[in-house]
């Protein structure tokens, strides 16, 4: 197995230290060390040849990532683009490792100083990676209220997903109920939280939902931006006698619309010939780039980059040398491999009294009306933003540090 580059380190407890550290799990905190590879990979994607001019004048972005796109990024990745200051705010966080059930756990583990503060799991998914939550970290930890005046702050645990960055591939049969069970063993028997909260997006919806139906003691709340159910088009949500009456979702709808018609090749590729584009990609930072960019661009609110909005071309190019400085960018596709029934037909409502909250935001390639939130769980919050899109830690950092905060008003 390819090293994930980073160096475990003993250093004195902080602010971020472990609740409960004992031998069983070698927990570990943990450094972000990968400047050593940093030189060849902008040697390749300097020397990485592109067109000089499109094959087909005019397609633009309708056909993938515009070549102008990826010119640009390729020439910021090699000048202005600093890894060494990347990395150095990265480890400003609190990090480290933990082994559970023979895997190679990274997490970021940031606590607040409010002693009451909930523990909270927060899950990214694919092309994301811890990465997507750092703008809301620190606001979460401080203490703030609710819409109904409750004080609230957290204890913010953000986990790499098997496979992906700092934690190790996991078996071939790998689910994400699988990972919904070891990140429950992170909480509890790791940090010691009895009880916690949790958030999904992307296919880190898949073990926050598993986390929510199948270990109801300890998840006692759970908020969502993604479900791991298949969106319903036109006619099924008819079939269901669900109308989308405001603009703003039936702009939603339409996205979904295009996704499906348009968007979905990649999903389609990955959940049946990841080696394919893996090892194609695995060593090929310029084609990470365009394969994983493409998402980042065309999955985000048009206005990306202005505020709220914190996703710049800097986020995706730290992004894209994450998975190829930690030799993952193969062994995150096959999440969707692994998981052929990761977004489910059958709608279900999850096994617990726990509840459920769900932010949705306009430009996000897959929507949920509140009438199918509501058949997965007890629905106690449903919010609708216009500005945002598929990674919501980037796209509107503040819109989900509030709609998180107000898990404050249903904890017990």
């Amino acid at each position: 197995m390819s090293c994930r580059c980073g160096v475990a380190v003993l250093v004195a407890p902080s602010r971020g230290a472990l609740l409960h550290q004992g031998d069983t799990f070698n927990l570990q905190p943990f450094v972000i060390n990968l400047s050593r590879e940093v030189p060849r990979m902008l040697n390749l994607v300097k020397n990485t040849r592109l067109p000089d001019q499109e094959e087909y004048a005019g397609v633009g972005s309708s056909a993938g990532i515009a070549l102008d796109t990826l010119k640009q990024l390729q020439t910021k990745w090699t000048t202005t683009f600093d890894w060494n200051k990347e990395q150095h705010a990265l480890n400003k966080y609190n990090h480290f490792t933990a082994q559970i059930e023979n895997l190679t756990i990274h997490f970021i583990h940031q606590r607040s100083r409010d002693p009451n503060a909930i523990p909270l799991l927060l899950n990214h998914g694919w092309p994301g990676s811890f990465l997507e939550f750092l703008p809301v970290i620190n606001s979460l930890t401080e203490k703030a209220v609710t819409s109904t005046g409750k004080p609230v702050s957290f204890h913010v645990v953000v986990p790499s997903l098997p496979g992906f960055t700092f934690s190790s591939a996991p078996p071939a049969n790998w689910t994400v109920d699988d990972t919904g069970r070891v990140f429950n063993t992170l909480m509890t028997e790791v940090l010691g939280y009895k009880t916690f909260a949790t958030f999904g997006t992307d296919f880190g919806a898949g073990p926050a939902y598993s986390l929510y139906d199948n270990f109801n003691t300890s998840t006692r709340a759970a908020h969502f931006a993604f479900l791991p159910f298949f969106p319903l088009g036109p006619d099924q949500l008819a079939s269901q006698n669900i109308t989308l009456l405001s603009p703003l979702e039936q702009a939603e709808e339409r996205n979904l619309i295009n996704w499906v018609a348009t968007g979905n090749a990649y999903f389609a590729e990955q959940a049946t010939k990841p080696n394919t584009i893996g090892l194609a990609l695995q060593d090929n930072p310029v084609g990470q780039l365009a394969w994983m960019g493409e998402k980042f661009i065309s999955w985000s609110d048009p206005r990306a980059g202005m505020p709220p909005s914190v996703l710049k071309s800097s986020e995706i190019l730290l992004s894209t040398s994450i998975y190829y400085l930690t030799h993952s960018f193969l062994s995150s596709v096959y999440i969707y491999f692994q998981n052929p029934n990761g977004f489910k037909t059958t709608y279900t409502k999850a096994r617990t009294d726990a509840p459920l909250l769900f932010s949705a935001f306009q430009y996000n390639i897959a929507f949920w009306p509140q009438a199918l939130v509501e058949q997965v769980g007890n629905l106690v919050m449903y919010k609708n933003h216009d500005f945002g899109g598929h990674f919501p830690g980037l796209d509107n950092p503040p819109a989900l540090i509030e709609d998180l905060r107000e898990i404050g008003n249903y904890w017990i």
